[in-house]
């Protein structure tokens, strides 16, 4: 679609009143209304050299620096400071907690509801370089540079809420983006939107029965059958992309087994990641995975039927997925170098990048809304009316230009000590 000449004008006057800004001080202003430090260090901070010690362990697994480049670059800490801070800093439990503080806060705002839905969402993997000698390391097929996978979860009004590393080209990805719905229960996920990699019939299933949808967009659409079960009739106009294959006995059968695998996802006592591992394709045969790919084919000839004839529906994925590639394009300006060996070495360590990477880039977007909203607010009081939501809408929170990333920090701590 052609750009509406409005949106680029709107675009660039945001871009103009929004100006330039340095990442600490972003940084600072947004602690300053969601106290995600307070978070890290489990209690209120007790001097300006604690608070630096927190966001020098957040930069020094969100960025592609090692701790003697942190320090270099924030000169009030020492290299063994940043060190320290980065080994307590490198806590799932506190880094998810932070980054979903951030989001709550980016949401707060009357814009971002104009940007969609709140129950949908897309997943994507993206590729970190690292050394060659790791053992996770994988050749990534576009770069051709050995890497390692984080795949992670956007929603439909932007942020991240859920991110994990993973090896690539070993399995698909569809378990990781089941996971990442079932694991945040406050969030109602009712569709996620994945790409070709994040499907198969089995985790389309597993996922119908987790209470969600799975919507992936799929390559080579011309050569996907529609299945119907056994004995159906089949109209002559679509006989040569039908199969009426579809066994419902062998689903009735197995049904028991099913309920129970899925209540085990459910209830945490095994992952999705795992689930779909055992049950992949090299499990043809087994009875239990041909009972739950049957239901899978059903799922996903009726899923079929919507994108090809309802166009919004098939855009909302269109549009989400772009999404989650944008933010992945954020996550890239942020980490510009490649992961070092001993991250990714160490499984603890490898989500500690993960996640400090999505608060990062949360907390950028949350200030871009925040902006945003303010000058938005001000434009509506000055010059008697609002920016129509459907503009508003188009201008998305993953704004860099005009914000520096890189060079010597300096953190003003005064200017937000009242509020930190």
């Amino acid at each position: 679609e052609e750009e509406d000449p409005n949106l680029t004008k709107l675009r660039a006057a945001l871009d103009k009143r929004i100006g330039e800004a340095q990442l600490p001080e972003i940084i600072l202003a947004v602690d300053a209304e969601v106290r995600f430090s307070w978070i890290m260090l489990g209690r209120e901070p007790r001097s300006a050299h604690e608070l630096l010690m927190v966001y020098a362990g957040i930069l020094g697994h969100g960025t592609a620096l090692s701790a003697a480049e942190t320090a270099r670059m924030i000169p009030q800490l020492a290299a063994p400071a940043v060190r320290q801070a980065m080994r307590w800093a490198a806590d799932e439990r506190r880094l998810t907690a932070a980054c979903s503080a951030v989001l709550a806060f980016m949401h707060r705002h009357p814009v971002a509801t104009t940007w969609g839905r709140a129950d949908l969402a897309s997943s994507d993997l993206m590729s970190l370089e690292t050394a060659k000698r790791v053992w996770q390391a994988r050749l990534d097929p576009r770069r051709q540079t050995p890497s390692i996978g984080i795949y992670s979860h956007v929603r439909d009004r932007w942020g991240i809420f859920h991110a994990q590393p993973l090896v690539l080209n070993e399995q698909r990805q569809a378990g990781a983006a089941i996971e990442g719905v079932v694991r945040h229960e406050s969030l109602e996920i009712a569709q996620l939107a994945v790409d070709t990699h994040g499907h198969t019939d089995f985790a389309m299933a597993l996922a119908k029965l987790l209470r969600f949808d799975l919507c992936p967009r799929l390559k080579a659409l011309k050569d996907r059958h529609l299945f119907l079960p056994m004995g159906s009739a089949i109209p002559d106009s679509v006989r040569e992309i039908c199969r009426a294959s579809v066994d419902l006995e062998r689903i009735r059968a197995h049904w028991d087994e099913t309920v129970r695998l899925v209540a085990s996802v459910h209830a945490g006592h095994t992952s999705a990641v795992h689930v779909t591992a055992r049950y992949g394709s090299a499990a043809r045969g087994d009875p239990l995975y041909e009972a739950i790919s049957h239901l899978g084919r059903l799922l996903r000839t009726g899923f079929l039927f919507a994108y090809f004839l309802n166009d919004v529906f098939r855009r909302e994925l269109l549009r989400v997925l772009n999404r989650g590639e944008s933010v992945n394009a954020l996550k890239r300006a942020i980490y510009t170098g490649r992961v070092a060996s001993h991250q990714a070495k160490r499984p603890d360590e490898m989500q500690a990048v993960a996640d400090a990477l999505s608060l990062l880039a949360n907390i950028l977007m949350a200030w871009n809304t925040a902006q945003m909203q303010q000058v938005l607010d001000h434009w509506a009081q000055r010059r008697g009316g609002a920016v129509p939501p459907e503009l508003i809408g188009r201008i998305a929170p993953t704004r860099t230009e005009g914000i520096n990333l890189r060079g010597v920090f300096r953190f003003p701590v005064e200017r937000y000590a009242d509020k930190i």
